[in-house]
C-alpha cells in the first residue's frame, strides 16, 4: 500500500545572480509521490554544518546582508564581492536546495516491503536538500535510529561521526600511529577524542582560544594545545614527540596553521635522529585539508624537510575509496554509539523561518566553536 503524500512543503533555497546577488528565501514545493523503493520523510531536525554553509551562502560578504519578505517568509540579500564570483560560476541562477544530513518520521511509503517497513519509523539520511518540512529518499539512504531516539538525537549521525571515523581509518591506512586535529573544540574534535580515547590513539588536540583547552581536558583530551598561546610552537613540538603523530587533519584550512604543524613535525621527528641530513627526516609527514574556517590563502615555509604531504580530504570521496562493507561497519559503530561517542549539542533549534533571522545568521555564520545551530522543519508556528 502506497501511503498518501498529496502535500506541500517549505525548502530552503539559495541563489546566486549573475548579477553578484546572493539570495536566501522559502519556496512551497510539491512533495513526490514516492515511487515503489522511495519513503517521504517528515524532516523534524536538520544541523547548520559548516559544509552546508558554504552552500548556503557561497562567498557572500556577510557584512552586506540585508533582510524582507515577512516573517513567515523572509528573503536574505546580501552582495557577492566581484572578485569572488568567478568561483560562483557553476551555479549562477539557480535555486539550490541546502542540507547535507538530517532526521525526522517516514509518513509516507511506496510499495515495496522495504519502503513499507519504514513507515512511521524514526529515520536519520544523508541525501541532501534537507532543509525542507518533507524529503523523498530512497529507502535504501535511510539509516533507522535505536528505539527511543529522537530526530534531534538522529540529526548529525552522519558527517561528523563519519569525517570524524574516516580520520582514524585513513591514518590506519596510511600507516601512521597519532593524529592531529585543528579546531579540536567543535562537535566534531569532541567526537574525536572520544575515538582515541576508546581506541587507545594518540591525538594532539589544536583549539584557538584559552576557554576551548578546558571544554575539551574535561572530556579526557590528554594533549592540548592552544594556537593563541605565546608557547604554541614549542607545546605542540612536544605533544608531537609524546605522541608520534605524523598525519594531521585541518579544519582551518587559510592561514599558517597547516605549515606550523609540518615545522613541529619535523622538529619533535628531529629530536630522535641518530644523524643529521640537510634533507630532514625520512618519515612522511601529512597534514590534510577538510575544511575552510579561514578563507584566506594557505601559507608556509618550507623549513620540513623533502618528506612531506599537503592535500585537501573530503568524506564523500573517501567513502568512496573504502568500498561499501567498511563505509557500512562505519556506520553501525555510529549507531551503536549514538548517545556516547557520537552524540551532538546544539544552541539553539530554529524554524526554516527563523534560520533566516539576521541575528541567527550573526551567530551560525561565524562558524565559531558552541555556536551550532539545529533547524526543525516542521517547528510549531512554521507555515
Amino acid at each position: 500500500m502506497i501511503s498518501p503524500t498529496s502535500r506541500t512543503g517549505l525548502q530552503l533555497r539559495s541563489l546566486v545572480r549573475a548579477s553578484g546577488e546572493l539570495e536566501l528565501s522559502l519556496l512551497s514545493v510539491d512533495t513526490p509521490t514516492p515511487a515503489p523503493d522511495e519513503v517521504v520523510i517528515r524532516i523534524e531536525a536538520t544541523p547548520i554544518n559548516p559544509s552546508d554553509i558554504g552552500l548556503l551562502f557561497g562567498a557572500a560578504d556577510l557584512g552586506t546582508l540585508g533582510l524582507s519578505g515577512t516573517p513567515d517568509s523572509p528573503v536574505v540579500n546580501a552582495r557577492i564581492p566581484d572578485g569572488l564570483m568567478k568561483g560562483m560560476a557553476g551555479r549562477l541562477d539557480q535555486s539550490l536546495p541546502v542540507g547535507n544530513e538530517g532526521a525526522g518520521v517516514v509518513v509516507a511509503a511506496g510499495s515495496s516491503d522495504g519502503a513499507q517497513a519504514l513507515l512511521g519509523k524514526t529515520v536519520a539520511v544523508l541525501g541532501g536538500a534537507m532543509y525542507a518540512q518533507y524529503r523523498c529518499v530512497k529507502a535504501a539512504q535511510c539509516l533507522v535510529l535505536p528505539e527511543g531516539t529522537s530526530p534531534a538525537e538522529g540529526a548529525s549521525c552522519f558527517v561528523n561521526p563519519l569525517t570524524s571515523l574516516g580520520m582514524v581509518e585513513t591514518m590506519r591506512r596510511e600507516g601512521h600511529k597519532a593524529l592531529v586535529h585543528t579546531a579540536a573544540a567543535s562537535n566534531l574534535g569532541q567526537m574525536l577524542n572520544k575515538i582515541c580515547l576508546k581506541d587507545n590513539i594518540g591525538l594532539v588536540n589544536i583549539v584557538r582560544k584559552p576557554a576551548q583547552v578546558a571544554l575539551i581536558r574535561a572530556i579526557g583530551a590528554r594533549h592540548v594545545c592552544d594556537a593563541s598561546a605565546p608557547t604554541f610552537m614549542q607545546d605542540l613540538t612536544q605533544a608531537l614527540v609524546e605522541t608520534g603523530a605524523t598525519i594531521a587533519f585541518d579544519a582551518t584550512g587559510g592561514g599558517r596553521l597547516a605549515g606550523q604543524i609540518l615545522t613541529c613535525m619535523e622538529a619533535a621527528l628531529v629530536r630522535s635522529a641518530t644523524e643529521y641530513s640537510r634533507y630532514g627526516s625520512t618519515t612522511h609527514k601529512q597534514v590534510y585539508i577538510y575544511g575552510g574556517l579561514d578563507t584566506g590563502p594557505t601559507e608556509f615555509v618550507r623549513n620540513f624537510g623533502f618528506s612531506w604531504g599537503m592535500g585537501g580530504w573530503l568524506l564523500f570521496q573517501f567513502i568512496e575509496r573504502i568500498g561499501a562493507d567498511a563505509a557500512q561497519a562505519m556506520r553501525q559503530r555510529v549507531t551503536a554509539e549514538l548517545k556516547t561517542t557520537f552524540a551532538s549539542s546544539y544552541t539553539k533549534e530554529v524554524s526554516l523561518a527563523e534560520a533566516l533571522q539576521l541575528e541567527h545568521i550573526a551567530a551560525y555564520g561565524q562558524r565559531t566553536t558552541g555556536a551550532k545551530y539545529l533547524i526543525n522543519p516542521n517547528k510549531a508556528g512554521t507555515a
